[in-house]
């Protein structure tokens, strides 16, 4: 089963949908860390989320899904990029218990807001924030649709640390286009008839059948998706120049040189003195030797 997100829509009608599935990219995901099993769920769902906002937005550069929580995760983040790359990762809070198997999305991330970043290659960015008090991650994505996007979206969002596949419906205003007042309705009761292992198990163009056999729906291609990282040596060093030159300079003092690595790929840059003092005097000077 490819790593993949299909776009389709109801013919006469205003709605449309996006199905994805993902396995060799979540693998690559959870193979870089050690979560829970229920913190590799929710991740999973998460880059769902992350690939059906993508291209549902429509956007041409780089869509990130944080999730900033008080409970047992303090941070879950997903990314996607033009190129149909996605990237995640989970922080644990440090006092926090480990969750049990099957602990709840209200558990894991307790209180907070889920910000939502749109960075287009042109133009400004724009950032969304929702208050995380759906008990679904779904849910409150859906609540992000209604508040910033003024759109009627329902997701459908499963993760089995296999593979992890989401749907989103979506209702556009062009009314006038619509020959089918029933038409969002319809699609929405039946959708909530999908099974977790229906949406993970089987090709999207089967899901799609067994939804909407007696519907007209039209199915374009698919856009391949994969694991990919972002980070870079541009960008560690300028993370790393921000810091201030105190700063730096006092951890040169401590250690003699400063490694660090992406959160995301676990790449690692390895900073000498004269990388650091290089890096002082020019930001945009070359990065440092990677590992």
């Amino acid at each position: 089963m490819s790593d993949q997100i299909q776009r389709f829509m109801f013919d006469h009608t205003n709605v449309r949908g996006e199905i994805v599935t993902l396995a060799a990219a979540y693998h690559e995901v959870l193979d870089r860390h050690a979560y829970p099993p229920a913190v590799n769920e929710l991740l999973g769902e998460l880059l769902a989320a992350v690939a059906l906002l993508t291209d549902t937005v429509k956007l041409d550069g780089t869509l990130s899904i944080e999730v900033r929580g008080r409970g047992v995760l303090s941070l879950l983040m997903a990314e996607s990029n033009p190129g149909g790359e996605l990237r995640a990762i989970a922080r644990i809070a440090e006092d926090a218990d480990l969750p049990s198997e099957h602990a709840s999305f209200r558990e894991l991330v307790g209180e907070g807001q889920i910000v939502i970043t749109l960075d287009p290659r042109e133009g400004h960015r724009y950032q969304g924030i929702v208050a995380l008090d759906q008990e679904t991650l779904g849910g409150c994505l859906e609540a992000y649709f209604t508040q910033s996007e003024q759109l009627p979206t329902r997701l459908w969002l499963a993760a089995d640390e296999k593979r992890a596949g989401g749907l989103l419906l979506q209702r556009l205003p062009a009314e006038s286009q619509n020959q089918d007042v029933d038409a969002w309705d319809r699609s929405v009761q039946l959708a909530d008839t999908i099974k977790t292992e229906e949406l993970l198990g089987l090709e999207q163009r089967e899901v799609l059948h067994r939804l909407y056999h007696e519907e007209t729906v039209r199915v374009f291609e698919p856009k391949a998706l994969r694991f990919g990282c972002t980070c870079s040596r541009e960008r560690m060093s300028h993370a790393l120049h921000t810091l201030g030159k105190e700063e730096l300079r006092d951890i040169l003092h401590e250690q003699g040189a400063i490694d660090t690595q992406c959160h995301f790929c676990h790449t690692k840059y390895h900073y000498t003195a004269a990388d650091i003092e290089t890096l002082l005097d020019d930001p945009e000077a070359p990065s440092p030797t990677i590992h």
